[in-house]
């Protein structure tokens, strides 16, 4: 049973080094982005992610404030 464990413990430890290689053993190393907006495949498309889709149109659409509303309705009736 213990023999399981430390077998277990060694190959989580072993398969988290070798995930980290770059971060661990690279001087100012870090996980490669993966996120869709840096693949420059990915802009050259066009495409983004939603988030990012989602941010851009909420820029660009015009903003309501009530005293606006409040005009609209007083020239409508």
């Amino acid at each position: 049973m213990l023999a399981v464990i430390v077998i277990s413990i060694v190959l989580l430890v072993l398969a988290v080094l070798l995930l980290g290689v770059r971060v661990f053993f690279v001087k100012n190393g870090k996980f490669p982005n993966i996120h869709i907006g840096a693949s420059q495949a990915m802009k050259e498309r066009g495409i983004a992610c939603a988030t990012t889709q989602d941010r851009e149109m909420q820029k660009n659409e015009k903003r309501l404030n009530s005293s606006d509303i409040v005009k609209d309705i007083i020239e409508n009736n």
